[in-house]
């Protein structure tokens, strides 16, 4: 099947490819949604400074035209009107491009969010080519903007009909009204209307970031194989990971063998655990675990012990307890030290025995004080 082969994008996009999307400027955006900002602001900072430019303009006009002969032929009075046009205009106008460019920023980073890349910016070759410029031309991508833009002219242009059939007779009668309050009437009635146009592209947007949304989306989806060699690349084939974590391991229990010889006693439970044991007084505070392991590695350790004459000793709860509880080169838990104590005390009088320095010990208590707590 196809999707066996793994040549179906049916995966959910990883975020190492999102991000990777993001690096080369693929992200989901909505031209649609960003001029319906931009025109929807345009005609509300209109509504709001639309007066007061238009005021402003009456005055720097009344100004201009009202010069006198002196004036005209002085020179420095035409840098003048620059500051009348400054008082007049300069912060309406300001505020005016300032909501224009925050509706912007908001509009274009609503849907994907912010994002620059160098490699987007970059120019490509690709895109000079006429043949897949046509290709563009005549692609599915070209029929979807032409339904837009149908669309779009559809609901604009009805919307624009309703609009001038309801102004119409406010529209006639600013030719009976007198300067400057037809001036600003005019600029009004242009205002609302250019709002109400506007808010015409509320339903191309609704339908257009969705889309935009859902088509990225689907882009970015990946292939199986893709997921696969996505894994390996980032976190390393399996087999081979696997492989070197089996030789960690190996390398550890060589290093871990070596230490045995060295162990004062080997404690096992006594066929599945294995755990080597010594106490140097001038290392350490307590007894050290040099060695543990279960199975074939207990068996292993308790192979080097008797070649080397370490001594084993059967204990069975103790030996679980130090198996699971401490790590190889650790020291024992507190709270083990008077079992382990009474096994070395055992070991060491075995030594002397053995040697002909004192009597036979007495044999091992098999219920050692374990605590429930480490008892396995």
């Amino acid at each position: 099947m196809a999707e066996d082969s793994g040549q179906e994008k049916t995966e959910e996009p990883t975020g190492k490819k999102i991000e990777d999307a993001k690096k080369k400027g693929q992200v989901a955006r909505s031209k649609e949604l960003g001029t319906m900002f931009v025109l929807i602001f345009s005609a509300v900072s209109l509504l709001l400074y639309g007066p007061e430019i238009g005021k402003g303009l009456y005055n720097v006009m009344g100004r201009l035209l009202s010069l006198n002969r002196n004036e005209t032929y002085d020179t420095t009075k035409m840098f003048s009107v620059w500051g009348i046009v400054a008082d007049a205009l300069l912060f309406p106008m300001a505020m005016f491009v300032l909501i224009i460019v925050i509706a912007a920023f908001v509009g274009n980073t609503l849907l994907g969010g912010y994002n620059f890349s160098w490699q987007a910016a970059a120019p490509k070759a690709s895109k000079m080519s006429p043949a897949k410029g046509i290709k563009r031309m005549l692609g599915p991508q070209a029929g979807v903007e032409l339904v837009k833009s149908i669309l779009k002219f559809v609901v604009v242009a009805g919307f624009a009909v309703f609009l001038i059939n309801t102004f119409f007779d406010e529209i006639l009668h600013l030719s009976i009204e007198s300067a400057p309050g037809n001036f600003i009437h005019a600029l009004e009635i242009l205002s609302w209307m250019f709002l109400g146009l506007t808010c015409t592209l509320i339903l191309i947007a609704a339908i257009d970031a969705p889309y935009q949304s859902h088509k990225h989306h689907k882009q970015l989806k990946m292939t199986l194989q893709e997921v696969k060699d996505e894994y390996k690349n980032s976190e390393g084939d399996p087999q081979i990971k696997a492989r070197i974590r089996r030789t960690q391991r190996e390398m550890s229990q060589r290093r871990m063998m070596q230490d045995v010889p060295d162990a004062d006693v080997i404690v096992t439970n006594p066929t599945h655990y294995s755990v080597a044991l010594k106490y140097d007084t001038a290392k350490a505070g307590a007894p050290i675990v040099l060695a543990k392991g279960v199975d074939e590695l207990a068996m292993q350790i308790r192979k080097v012990g008797k070649g080397n004459d370490v001594p084993i000793v059967e204990s069975p709860m103790l030996t679980r307890a130090l198996y699971h509880t401490t790590d190889v080169g650790n020291q024992i838990p507190d709270q083990l030290f008077t079992a382990v104590a009474q096994v070395l005390a055992y070991v060491f009088q075995l030594k002397r025995f053995q040697k002909g320095r004192g009597k036979r010990p007495v044999p091992l208590n098999k219920k050692l004080p374990i605590p429930d707590a480490y008892k396995y």
